[in-house]
């Protein structure tokens, strides 16, 4: 009878022949293959199941491949920054510097237990200062192309956490790092034009090897639509209130019209009468998250007093404030049609507003309307010269007949909006940017980067809107660069993402200091052919890395604008509640 498997003594010796007696070389005549795992957040105390999950399935693939002949790029490296790691060192008292490192070191020596064949020669680690010398600077070429600007919104805030919150970020109306309710907070922040790249980000997910529950939710998340945009006059004033709409063939429809609470008319269009009521009513939507405000089953709203003039039937039409409307997402303002959207039906019959009927199957109209008529075909009716015309060709030639009349444009329409890139937070990279009172925002050389990330001994988030950064007068206080006189720096830092949306690419070359990746090594072996890791990150990681490799491929940095060829979701590891017993 064979005798019992000493996995350490078997094991041991394999590991220091294989350490000894590499097996993966790069002799130059075999193809590379780029095998990658999303890298860890080390903020706990090791790995959990569902890292052994991934790793296994990367570590079976990787050896399959390498026994193929192929020259195999298997890295390991730690996603250091941001709110995981500083949330766990508060909640165990310890610098994030020092309990970062401990971390690593004890998943690293957990990761080797199980022999997996990781190059540890091409290790990084986001907290490095060599390592986010290069984060910085990608952020300063993109300040110097326009994507990277300042901007002071109300923006998703965790009251626990006290930092702000893309809106990636936030979940079913809260925190998705600790699970608190997230509110509304107006702050000063930087972002970075995502949207700029939009169509590319769209049109792009065609070519990928990835799978189609991914590609699906990115497409969704992005949100293209066709449309129009349409001005209205408001009446006794020089304002116009343009709305965007998908549905520029139902105008003739609009009986009312709502703004965002956060819309830039909506104080000043309330009267002496509607004051007091409009001005409460802006104050309490901006205590709700956007998810709040989209979910609520009872819509709130508020008359402003004044009127719009819809501008095919000269109309009077009452301009009202509703949360259900974001400032953020087309125009901030909606035409409402209550007879052929459920969302503006129920908002009329709660106030009692007109219900004009301007689709109608067969031509016939509906005496009692007891909900909207939604169907996406019919004929028109109460519409002027559109009378008798099919609604769904007036939907496509609704848009060209309105920017002919002069009343607005036809235009394309996205759901995605421009990330927010400033965390109120201090184990961050700090913003390389200098506020100059002659010369605004400037951005810091090229060759006084990395800004180091000063050592503190308190690093707690104020609360405040201002980061732990903005109290070190030493580190705040510089000069700006263009002028030489005294200026301050940016307190702000950067969030998690920022040093996760490129850090495949350093691994082919992470000891060169001149530049943030060779372009004979990036040609030779990137992209990445098969990354492996969690559908959670379908539209946060995922979505920044492929914006942040279009982009590096614009300035030349890479020659491909799509960073992972293949991608492999290794799906969850399922358990039972303890208590409860109930699947989790």
């Amino acid at each position: 009878m064979a005798g019992s498997y000493n996995h350490k003594l078997i094991e041991g010796k394999w590991n220091k022949k294989w350490e000894e007696n590499p097996v993966n070389v790069d002799d130059g005549k075999k193809e590379k293959y780029y095998c990658l795992d999303m890298f860890p957040y080390p903020s706990g105390n090791g790995l959990h199941v569902g890292h052994w999950r991934g790793y296994v399935i990367s570590d079976v693939w990787s050896r399959y491949k390498m026994m193929h002949n192929y020259y195999l790029i298997h890295p390991m490296g730690w996603d250091a920054f941001g709110l995981p790691a500083e949330n766990y060192a508060i909640e165990h008292g310890i610098h994030p510097s020092i309990s970062t490192a401990e971390n690593i070191k004890n998943i690293k020596r957990q990761i080797n237990q199980i022999a997996a064949i990781y190059d540890w020669g091409r290790e990084v680690n986001t907290t490095d200062p060599d390592y986010y010398k290069w984060t910085q600077w990608i952020f300063v070429q993109m300040f110097k192309k326009g994507l990277a600007y300042e901007k002071e919104m109300p923006i998703n805030w965790c009251p626990s956490c006290k930092t702000g919150l893309a809106n990636e970020e936030v979940v079913n109306g809260k925190c998705e790092r600790c699970h608190s309710e997230v509110t509304k907070k107006n702050i000063r922040q930087w972002m970075l034009k995502i949207t700029a790249y939009a169509e590319r980000l769209l049109a792009d997910l065609d070519k990928l090897d990835w799978p189609e529950k991914v590609k699906k939710m990115q497409t969704d998340w992005i949100g293209k639509s066709y449309g129009a945009e349409v001005d209205f006059k408001v009446d006794g004033k020089d304002d116009v209130i343009t709305v965007y709409t998908t549905r520029p063939d139902t105008l003739w429809g609009a009986t009312f019209m709502v703004l965002a609470p956060e819309h830039e008319l909506a104080a000043s269009l309330s009267t002496p009468e509607t004051k007091e009521a409009v001005d409460k009513y802006i104050y309490e939507a901006s205590m709700k998250s956007n998810v709040d405000r989209l979910q609520d089953k009872d819509k709130t709203g508020v008359f402003t007093g004044s009127y719009a003039i819809n501008p095919l039937n000269g109309k009077k039409t009452p301009i009202w404030l509703s949360d259900y409307v974001l400032a953020d997402y087309g125009t901030g303002a909606i035409m409402c049609v209550p007879a052929h959207d459920d969302r503006d039906f129920e908002f009329a019959k709660k106030f009692d507003l007109p219900i004009i009927q301007v689709i109608a199957k067969d031509g016939k109209e509906i005496e009692n309307m007891t909900e909207a008529y939604t169907e996406a075909s019919g004929t028109m009716i109460n519409s002027g010269d559109w009378n008798g015309m099919e609604s769904s060709v007036l939907k496509k030639e609704a848009p060209e007949m309105i920017e002919k009349l002069g009343y607005g444009k036809k235009t394309v329409n996205y759901k995605l909006r421009d990330w927010v890139f400033s965390r109120q937070r201090y184990w961050g990279e700090p913003i390389p940017i200098i506020h100059c009172p002659d010369c605004g925002a400037v951005a810091v050389p090229e060759e006084q980067l990395p800004v180091l990330l000063p050592d503190v001994e308190k690093y707690e988030p104020t609360g405040t809107g201002e980061s732990p950064l903005a109290a070190i007068d030493s580190w705040v206080n510089t000069t700006c660069p263009c002028c030489g006189k005294p200026a301050k720096r940016e307190t702000n830092t950067m969030p998690q993402w920022a040093g996760s949306s490129w850090y495949f690419l350093r691994y082919v070359d992470n000891k060169n200091d001149k530049e943030l990746v060779n372009r004979e090594k990036a040609d030779k072996y990137l992209p990445v052919d098969m990354y492996i890791g969690g559908v959670e990150h379908a539209v946060l990681h995922l979505l920044y890395s492929r914006f942040y490799t279009k982009f590096l491929n614009d300035i030349g940095v890479v020659d491909f604008d799509e960073p992972f060829k293949k991608l492999f979701n290794q799906g969850m590891v399922c358990g039972r509640d303890k208590e409860t017993g109930a699947a989790t």
